[in-house]
């Protein structure tokens, strides 16, 4: 039985009608060939402009979720944005299937807990969608709770995840929460792929980090990333390195 949903998506390069416009110039897709996922959790990270955001909504959308998040039963679109990378990207998928599945883009989450209401608000012989989320508005929620509360009410075991940068609202406490839980759903069989600049979800240590840099994508070890030693550098030195940046 295969330990995985996704185990790899690859560029179609003779199909892309020129490298020199956007989505191929980005350094992310420029020189991609094919990545190999991680069983469990695999990590891009990188600088911003690098194209993480959009390799991850091309692998997204070309699995069947929304473009702006949500699970393949969003349809939803608040504005027509995302590019045609999907179309250029062959995904190998293994014959087991996921039992759940969710898209979380940070900047757009927002409007699925809209969407949310818009369709609870119609009438249906099924229960509200929002019990699958605690049952409380999301919108009712700083951003931060509602992320938790998606990680630990909606999301299920054997699940397939694709996370676009989910610390963007949560506090350093709650993001070692949302560690904790990604390993619960980890053990009960679900997949993670995984865009961060967080270097406590970077941490966990049954996954592989696939860092862009300079227009290539390269596996590294969680010590070897500039997340970890920047940071380990300012805790350890803050006063000192708060000195040279604030001198003039």
């Amino acid at each position: 039985m295969p330990k995985q949903f996704l185990l790899s998506a690859q560029l179609l390069r003779d199909k892309v009608p020129s490298f020199d416009g956007y989505p191929f110039s980005l350094p992310a897709v420029r020189q991609l060939e094919k990545i190999e996922f991680h069983p469990k959790v695999t990590f891009f990270i990188g600088e911003n402009g690098t194209g993480k955001s959009t390799l991850l909504e091309a692998i997204a959308v070309a699995w069947g979720f929304n473009a702006e998040g949500g699970s393949k039963n969003f349809h939803f679109s608040t504005r027509s944005s995302h590019s045609a990378l999907h179309e250029h990207i062959r995904l190998a998928k293994t014959f087991r299937r996921p039992k759940d599945g969710f898209f979380l883009r940070a900047e757009s989450f927002f409007n699925v807990a809209t969407n949310i209401e818009h369709m609870d608000a119609e009438p249906a012989i099924s229960s509200p969608i929002i019990n699958s989320f605690g049952g409380h508005s999301l919108h009712e929620q700083s951003h931060g709770e509602s992320f938790l509360t998606l990680l630990t009410e909606r999301f299920r075991n054997e699940g397939f995840y694709i996370l676009d940068e989910p610390e963007a609202a949560l506090s350093p406490t709650r993001q070692m929460a949302a560690l904790r839980r990604i390993h619960e759903l980890v053990k009960h069989g679900s997949q993670f792929v995984i865009a961060t600049h967080s270097p406590i979800l970077m941490a966990y240590p049954d996954s592989q980090i696939l860092l862009i840099d300079e227009g290539e994508m390269r596996p590294v070890a969680y010590t070897e990333t500039e997340h970890f030693s920047v940071t380990k550098s300012f805790l350890n030195n803050h006063q000192k390195m708060i000195a040279e940046l604030l001198s003039e």
